[in-house]
């Protein structure tokens, strides 16, 4: 941990507790072009990503926030070199098995979202053990979306709910935003009230759009590697001096 990251461990004093996201999603972007300028292979950025996401998470849940998910493998990540794809993979797994014990110390909550039944065997067992294993934990819901894509996520729920009207459960003109939403990836998860961007990159790649509707959008040109307790404290600082009205005016 570096001399910055040890001052931050305590939420820092120009933050609002009161004002703090319940709920930030991030696109964790950039760790090939951080390896690059290196003089690094592409595939050797994302090692030192995990490190970043694993300070991160430790970071929320040093300062209290509610929920944090972050987009760890899209689906259209596969059409990457298949050396970086089983890369990507086994770390991964890695992560979720060097980090349970921590995991259940600090009562963090571990679920993943994706289409999981595509995953290597050996992944999708540790899913299971390790979203298992802290189920009944309640701090921080730590969520990692794992081959998925927001278009793939609507197209699920449309589909779980015209099954539901075919088999005559819920008549078509009772279906709303609340029936919709129990068939999404994140049934049990307020909306991210902040999305972050890392790498500079002005777009949302498919990620939760149904979700960020009303996220206010944190674009930074810090790659993935180098984002540190420092980065996601002019984040939240960034964030609490904008005024969420969601379609409302000031009274």
């Amino acid at each position: 941990m570096t001399l910055m990251q040890m001052q931050l461990q305590e939420l820092p004093a120009d933050l609002k507790r009161e004002r703090l996201p319940r709920h930030v999603a991030v696109i964790m972007d950039g760790n090939g072009r951080w390896a690059q300028r290196r003089g690094l292979p592409r595939i050797m950025g994302h090692p030192h990503g995990v490190d970043a996401l694993r300070e991160l998470v430790r970071c929320c849940d040093d300062w209290g926030l509610e929920a944090l998910t972050v987009y760890a493998f899209s689906t259209e990540n596969w059409k990457r070199p298949q050396q970086e794809v089983t890369l990507i993979m086994t770390l991964i797994e890695q992560f979720m098995r060097g980090e349970l014990p921590e995991m259940m110390e600090r009562d963090i909550r571990l679920e993943l979202m994706g289409s999981l039944q595509e995953l290597p065997r050996s992944l999708q067992a540790q899913i299971s053990k390790s979203t298992q294993a802290t189920h009944a934990n309640r701090g921080l819901q730590f969520r990692a979306a794992v081959n998925y894509g927001g278009r793939q996520e609507i197209l699920h729920a449309c589909k779980a709910l015209a099954t539901q009207v075919q088999l005559g459960h819920i008549q078509p003109d009772k279906i709303d935003r609340a029936s919709f939403e129990r068939h999404l990836y994140t049934p049990d998860l307020c909306y991210p009230d902040l999305l972050i961007r890392t790498s500079g990159e002005m777009r949302i790649s498919n990620f939760l759009l149904w979700q960020v509707a009303y996220s206010e959008i944190y674009i930074t040109d810090t790659l993935w590697p180098d984002f540190d307790r420092a980065e996601f404290h002019r984040a939240l600082w960034t964030y609490q001096q904008r005024d969420r009205r969601f379609g409302k005016v000031k009274s």
